[in-house]
């Protein structure tokens, strides 16, 4: 058994201890906004926050999560000042990468509340977006960090350390 906060709730499952975190998200909480990708931890469609930090879930044994914090794209609530972002931005083409790009962005913005497009490269190179809307999304982050209030990019940084 294995338990960890998912979306600020607790929750507990009984799995494998292997079992990767993506599948207990998807097959055993039904969370299916975290996506499978490559399986190799490459891509970032399969990004979640633990502990306020970007990770990949595909190649994370839920075991290493017992007693953490999750929050994936469903936690977010849909109001989030980084989805507002990427709606006005039409950012999204097919969508599939987006939840991974968008938490990794929650991370970045968590961390570095006013990031330069330099910053913004490095902390998405692993997250792939196969139509390329990268411009779209490094405009959505400086529109979202333009949002982010100061002090619950303080929070962040706290729940993070």
């Amino acid at each position: 058994m294995t338990t960890f906060q998912l979306n600020g709730q607790s929750v507990s499952v009984e799995v494998a201890a292997d079992t990767p975190l993506l599948w207990v998200l998807r097959d055993h909480l039904q969370l299916t906004g975290t996506k499978f990708g490559c399986g190799a931890g490459l891509c970032g469609a399969c990004t979640v926050l633990i502990d306020g930090q970007a990770g990949r879930s595909c190649t994370l044994p839920v075991v290493e999560i017992e007693g953490r914090s999750v929050t994936t794209i469903e936690g977010l609530g849909g109001d989030h000042p980084v989805q507002q972002a990427w709606v006005e931005g039409s950012v999204a083409q097919c969508g599939y990468c987006q939840t991974g790009q968008i938490l990794g962005v929650v991370s970045l913005l968590g961390q570095n509340p006013h990031p330069d497009d330099a910053a913004i490269k490095t902390a998405l190179s692993g997250n792939i977006c196969r139509c390329g809307a990268y411009q779209d999304i490094i405009r959505a982050v400086h529109v979202a960090a333009g949002r982010m209030p100061p002090q619950a990019a303080e929070h962040d940084k706290e729940e993070t350390v």
